[in-house]
Formats: C-alpha cells, structure tokens, sequence
C-alpha cells in the first residue's frame, strides 16, 4: 500500500521568519459589532461615560445613535490581526499613532489589514520584533470600505526555527504623536448647549483642567479569570498567551497573560472618576504595557494632562493630551510613574499617552 503525504489544513501561525517588510495582509472574519457585544463590553468594565452609554444622551447633542466605545472598535480591530501577527507573540511591546477616523455604532461590520513595516531579531536568536501598520475598515455599502481606525504596534514573536537567518534589521520611523489635524475628525457637530453636565456625570469641561493637572482616579478593579477570558473571546483574539493554560503553565509565568487591551479598557474605565466629560479618544500617540497583569491582581489609575488643544473650526469640543498611568495592587494617591532614574516604579503596568476631547 503506498502512503500518500497528508497536507495539513490547519495554521500555527506565522513565525518571525514568516514576515517581510513590505507584506501587506488582509485579516479574516470581519464581525458586525451587535447590541449584545456593546453591552456585554459594559459588563466587563463597566465604562460609564454618558455619550457611549445611551441613545437618548448622544441623540439630545447630535449624534443619530449612541456610537460604540473607542476602544471596543480598538479591540476588535486588533482581534483581526492577532492569527496573523501575535498567535505566536511573546508580549504586546506597545502601539504609535492610533487615530480614531469616524463613529462606529451597533450594526456596523469591521475588518482589518496589516503592512509589516519594520523587523528586528533579537540577541537571544529565539524571537524578534515585528512592526505592523493595521487599518480597521467599517463596511456599510458594498464594495466601499471605509476606514475607522489605523494604528502602528509593534510586538515580539517567537522564531519557528532558532537557527534560521535574521533578516536585514528595518526600524520603522514613527512619529512622536498623532497629528493635530485629525483631532475630533470622528466627532460630528455637536449641540453643546445640550449637554447635560447632571446626566453625564461630571460638571467639568475643558477650561477646568490644567496642564500639569494630576487626577488620583481613586477607584481600583480586581480582574478575575473569567472576565479576561471573555473578553479576549469578544474580540476574537485568539493568542494562546492569553487563553491556554496548557501551553503556558511552562512559559516564563507559568500561567496566562491578561491581553494588554483588557488593562487600557480597565484604566480608561477607571478614569471616568474625574475626567467623567472626557467622552472620546480620539487618538493615541504611544502606549507602553510596562509589566503584566494576573487574574487576581488589582488595577488602579491616575492620569496627568500634558496639553491642551483648541480644534480649528470647533466650538463645540476641544481636545486634552493625557497621560494614562495604571497600576497593579497599587493606590496612585501618590501618582507612582518613574524614579529618579527613569525606570518605572514597581507596580505600574500601562504607560498610555493618548488625546480625548470634551465640552468646551
């Protein structure tokens, strides 16, 4: 009897050795975000900023419904590309110019593509660093793809052969934030003079704030299991660093890696404590996830205002630079970040630099 080779239908993931700049891929499963995915976002973090929470609110100041929270399009975006790019991650290093293009809401589907753009092999020979430009596209009419969301991240991967050739090392060169000009692109012409500050929670705006301003958001969240693991379904993220206990009891933690969007959406969450009119991101000029996270562990944040922007054209809203801090089993009563040398202080786990806008 003569055996015929079996071809395998199934996909590990691709390697280090797999990329090369210049390779543009397009992500399978597009998913149209439903009522339930909203809510059960909700569920997981319990974000309370009034605009994203209620079509009455959004309607009363000139949006047609209430648009999904900017993260949860971030998420599913990144869902996309993760069985492309990370299956075989290591760790999430950090993300650059992330700019929120135009409102999402329930209905809409999203897909995703990725250009690698930069590659370099590590000393060790074991694992690289994969830089990829992603771009989330919403479909409302056929054939006509419009762009929600890009972002460049950057993230280390395993090597499927550790004596396989470096490729030629290429580092991108990424800007130290997103520009000016997109701040507020997705927000629509706003009815400020309806803005009701008792429903939304928070009675400050933007010339309450001032630059150098530190928030103590006070407010800490334990993570369980099961929360991280739901979400990491949500957006169908599949990175086994996050969801299989078999594959990584024998990692260098011994157990699971909470995904580190999970810790932005608690951290963003958290700082409705203080910045409760902060309604939108609408970009992300860089993100570092700075240690991991546990299921068991406590999140805690604190937030500083870097800048502040008036929008050329706007009357409405402005926009404010912040700096997102959030800890593990940490209070930030004392705002903790760096030390003397530079080097973050044990218990900090995110390091996001982002821009929000809010009433003028």
């Amino acid at each position: 009897m003569t055996l015929t080779a079996v071809k395998t239908k199934t996909s590990c993931g691709n390697f280090f050795e797999d990329f090369h700049v210049g390779q543009v891929i397009r992500h399978g499963t597009p998913k149209t975000i439903n009522e339930g995915d909203t809510a059960l976002y909700t569920a997981l973090y319990g974000s309370r900023f009034a605009v994203q929470s209620g079509t009455a609110f959004a309607e009363e100041i000139g949006y047609p419904y209430y648009p999904l929270d900017d993260l949860l399009v971030f998420h599913v975006v990144f869902g996309k590309t993760v069985g492309d790019i990370s299956l075989n991650a290591v760790a999430n290093l950090g993300y650059s110019d992330c700019r929120f293009l135009m409102p999402v809401y329930a209905g809409d589907t999203l897909s995703a593509t990725s250009e690698v753009i930069g590659l370099k092999e590590n000393s060790n020979g074991k694992t690289g660093v994969v830089y990829v430009r992603s771009t989330g596209y919403r479909h409302k009419e056929p054939g006509n793809p419009e762009k929600v969301l890009e972002y460049t991240r950057w993230v280390m991967v395993k090597k499927r052969d550790e004596n396989a050739s470096a490729p030629e090392t290429t580092l991108p060169e990424l800007p130290e934030g997103v520009s000016e000009d997109t701040l507020g692109q997705a927000v629509p012409e706003l009815s400020i003079e309806n803005w009701d500050f008792d429903l939304s929670g928070s009675p400050f705006r933007f010339d309450d704030y001032e630059v150098g301003e530190k928030i103590d958001h006070v407010d800490g969240m334990t993570v369980e299991e099961a929360e991280h693991q739901l979400a990491t379904r949500l957006y169908q993220n599949t990175a086994k660093v996050h969801f299989n206990h078999h594959s990584e009891k024998n990692s260098r933690f011994g157990k699971r890696l909470i995904y580190g969007g999970h810790v932005i959406s608690l951290a963003r969450a958290l700082s409705f404590n203080g910045l409760g009119n902060a309604f939108h991101i609408t970009g992300i000029n860089a993100g570092r996830h700075v240690a991991p996270l546990f299921a068991g562990d406590t999140v805690y944040a604190w937030s500083e205002v870097l800048d502040k922007k008036r929008i050329e054209g706007r009357s409405d809203i402005a926009a404010m630079r912040l700096r997102l801090v959030a800890t593990k089993d940490l209070t930030c009563g004392d705002f903790p970040y760096k030390n003397e040398e530079g080097k973050y202080e044990d218990g900090v786990i995110l390091d996001l630099d982002y821009w929000i806008v809010i009433p003028v």
